[in-house]
């Protein structure tokens, strides 16, 4: 079965015979799950999570934002009005529409960002204490090649 709680995903030994849909879906459950752990010791959610990744080297429009996260206009609305509430973003007019606003990250959101981000690489990073040296760089390279080959829309950087 590849769907279920990310605490049962992973077996307590590891099992060889996984195909490759239930590896991926499995490691993913880990990846959620330390993106869970991180966002909810900041009292965010996995979704601010992702968004204050994105706007770590960038300024993008609602629209932009919205698809890197796979949100609509009116959810997208709110996720930004909640972290502005917070101090951690901004809007700024664009200077290249006059109805759209760019996001950026304020002093202190750029901090949390910085600090979870901190603690999501080491988290991660753990996970691939047991590999190799060579097994990290094939791992990267392959993780590489599926997001460039077929993201459909899901943005890398969520953070």
């Amino acid at each position: 079965m590849t769907a279920g709680h990310p605490s049962d995903a992973v077996p307590s030994t590891p099992d060889r015979s996984l195909n490759t849909v239930d590896a991926l879906v499995q490691l993913s459950f880990l990846v959620q799950g330390v993106l869970t752990r991180v966002a909810a010791a900041h009292e965010l959610s996995v979704v601010q999570v992702r968004l204050l990744g994105i706007l770590r080297d960038r300024r993008p429009g609602m629209l932009e934002l919205a698809r890197h996260l796979g949100l609509d206009k009116s959810s997208m609305t709110g996720l930004v009005s909640r972290a502005e509430k917070r101090g951690l973003v901004s809007r700024v007019p664009s200077p290249h529409d006059g109805r759209g606003v760019l996001v950026s990250l304020t002093p202190a959101g750029r901090e949390l960002t910085e600090e979870g981000g901190a603690e999501i690489e080491r988290a991660i990073g753990e996970l691939a204490e047991a590999l190799t040296e060579g097994e990290r760089a094939q791992l990267r390279a392959l993780a590489a090649k599926l997001l460039a080959g077929g993201a459909g829309g899901a943005s890398a950087s969520g953070g």
